[in-house]
């Protein structure tokens, strides 16, 4: 079956502009009751009342601009903070002077909304670049600087300013985050192909090497290529990074993180039906008279790890070595124990082969059952064989940390 790509869309900033929308359409209802509280009092009330009305429709008409950042354009900024910064300078033509020195401007606090949008969409500087007009204003239309006046602009240029800084730290720690999460799936897309590789590609030129030395002649130099390409490609596949996700697209929406993964085919199977081919001369298979059933990728995985341990058997006791799978099903657990009657592995000869790129235990075997919540648990005397014990819970599912 054919894999999927799965999308995760990660973003810090969308609770952010749906926060600014409510704070837009509240302060701009609270300006305009505030306002409706005050009809009588103003001097000329037809300037209020069309004013009301343009910030009426501009605040719903524009609610889709500040959606994200990528709708919410600097034309559309710009705009924006004119809007309120005219309610704020014709504040004097809808008044007395004696109430301005004391009352509220048209926008009121809704001004603080263009100001916020600023810094959601640049962070702290945008926000204080925004926030100068926006106190000048204010100081024109109030004709002194009150110590009232003084402190709401103090207020709202340290607030905005921390509010874009909070969102500059905010995407950086997204980018961070999908960054992490990068490097997370393809290597563990490094590792599932190293473990497959292990299992055909790198066997199949062992053994062509082992065999043409044997034979000897032309054989035997093909037997050496076939060497040298093994090391390569086992440098390859221990070293290198394969760029199999493509992650942190800085979409409006925020980072975007790609990753490959299998089909869902997760239905049960009897893992005896998968381990029942390796039986044979020289390998015994002894297994309960019932089902052993697993998710088919969790199945899949077991079997290619005794496959593997099978594998090392040949390789390293030799063609007539005998071995021995025992499966044991228990309440809430799997055990495949695969035991030879080989000389054994000798004392840090594992952590010797995997430094030089061997991956025949480390990922073949445990990395397998690593991913699958399970472990993998070898036994190794010197003279006395090799015995590898496999446990995976029975809820297992390929990939799972």
């Amino acid at each position: 079956m054919p894999r999927r790509e799965r999308v995760m869309r990660m973003s810090v900033e969308l609770p952010l502009w749906r926060a600014l929308a409510g704070y837009r359409v509240l302060t701009m209802l609270y300006a305009i009751g505030l306002g409706a509280t005050r009809y009588h009092l103003f001097t000329r009330p037809w300037v209020a009342v069309g004013y009301f009305a343009v910030l009426f429709v501009w605040t719903l008409a524009t609610l889709p601009r500040v959606r994200n950042a990528a709708s919410c354009t600097r034309r559309f900024l710009a705009v924006d903070l004119a809007v309120a910064l005219t309610g704020v300078l014709i504040t004097p033509l809808a008044d007395s002077h004696q109430r301005i020195a004391g009352g509220p401007t048209l926008p009121s606090i809704w001004t603080g909304g263009a100001v916020l949008a600023f810094a959601i969409k640049g962070g702290w500087r945008w926000a204080a670049v925004a926030s100068t007009p926006v106190a000048l204003a204010n100081l024109v239309e109030r004709g002194h600087p009150a110590r009232d006046t003084v402190h709401s602009l103090i207020l709202l240029w340290v607030a905005s300013i921390a509010i874009g800084y909070v969102v500059e730290v905010a995407r950086a720690s997204e980018r961070t985050l999908a960054r992490a999460l990068e490097i997370e799936a393809a290597t563990r897309e490094r590792e599932r192909l190293a473990r497959d590789i292990h299992d055909s590609v790198l066997q199949v030129l062992a053994m062509v090497q082992r065999r043409g030395a044997v034979i000897g002649g032309e054989a035997a130099e093909l037997g050496r290529l076939a060497g040298e390409q093994e090391v390569a490609l086992r440098t390859l596949v221990s070293g290198g990074l394969l760029p199999v996700s493509r992650v942190s697209e800085d979409a409006s929406a925020g980072a975007v993180v790609r990753a490959v993964e299998e089909p869902d085919d997760d239905g049960p199977v009897d893992l005896r039906t998968l381990l029942a081919p390796y039986a044979g001369a020289r390998v015994s298979l002894a297994e309960p008279g019932a089902p052993v059933e697993l998710p088919r990728p969790a199945a899949r995985e077991v079997a290619a790890a005794v496959g593997a341990a099978l594998d090392n058997v040949r390789a390293h006791a030799g063609e007539q070595a005998r071995a021995w799978i025992l499966v044991e099903d228990e309440p809430d657990e799997v055990l495949v124990t695969v035991r030879d009657d080989g000389p054994g592995i000798p004392e840090g000869r594992l952590a010797q082969a995997e430094g030089e790129g061997r991956l025949g235990v480390a990922q073949s075997i445990r990395g397998r059952l690593r991913d699958l919540g399970g472990g993998a648990e070898l036994v190794s005397v010197p003279g006395q064989g090799t015995e590898v014990e496999l446990k995976v819970p029975k809820n297992a599912k390929a990939g799972r940390r």
